[in-house]
C-alpha cells in the first residue's frame, strides 16, 4: 500500500523499490507460516484480501502518477479501470474456476507477482525513462484482461454442453 501510495504522491522510483520488496515480503510469508506451523484456512484468506488491497493501492497510484506526467485523464480513467478490474478479475477467475472444479491450464504471466514485478520494474526504472509506468499500466491493460478472456474460453470449452454453470 505503502508503494501506491508513493506512486501516487510522484515518487516513482521509491514506489518501485517498496514494491518488489513488499513482494518479495508476500512470497516470504506463507511459507514462513507452514515452517512454523502457524498457517491457517484464515490466514491464507486474509493474505488474499490484502494482495487484493495491494493490487487496488498500486494500479490507484500508477494511474496518479500516470496524470502527474502528462497522460490524458479520460484516456487514463477509462485504462486504469480496465486495470484495475483486470488486475481484480484474474485473482477471482483462478478462485472461481477452482471452487467450481474447472480447470484452466498452467498458470499464466498475469499473476500478482508478474504484475507487482512490472510495476515495480516501472517505478524503479521511472527515474530513467520516465515513461515506464505508462508502459505498465497499458501492460496491466491488456494482459489481465486476455487473461481473463482466455479463462472464460477455456471454462466454457470444459462444461458439456448439457451441464448448466452455476
Amino acid at each position: 500500500m505503502a508503494a501506491g501510495l508513493s506512486f501516487a504522491a510522484g515518487w516513482g522510483v521509491i514506489a518501485g523499490l517498496l514494491a518488489a520488496i513488499s513482494q518479495v515480503l508476500d512470497g516470504v510469508d506463507g511459507q514462513f507460516a507452514r515452517l512454523t506451523g502457524t498457517q491457517s484456512s484464515a490466514g491464507a484468506f486474509l493474505d488474499s484480501v490484502l494482495d487484493r488491497y495491494s493490487d487496488g493501492f498500486l494500479v490507484l497510484g500508477l494511474i496518479i502518477f500516470n496524470l502527474q506526467h502528462g497522460m490524458q485523464g479520460w484516456l487514463l480513467l477509462i485504462a486504469g479501470a480496465f486495470a484495475l478490474i483486470g488486475s481484480g478479475l484474474v485473482s477471482y477467475t483462478s478462485a472461481r474456476a477452482e471452487s467450481l472444479g474447472i480447470g484452466l491450464g498452467n498458470p499464466t504471466l498475469a499473476s500478482k507477482g508478474t504484475r507487482t514485478t512490472v510495476i515495480a520494474m516501472s517505478g524503479i526504472l521511472s527515474g530513467i525513462f520516465p515513461h515506464t509506468p505508462m508502459i505498465a499500466l497499458w501492460y496491466l491493460v491488456l494482459h489481465t484482461n486476455l487473461t481473463v478472456l482466455y479463462r472464460i474460453r477455456l471454462a466454457y470449452q470444459s462444461v458439456e454442453p448439457t451441464q448448466p454453470l452455476t
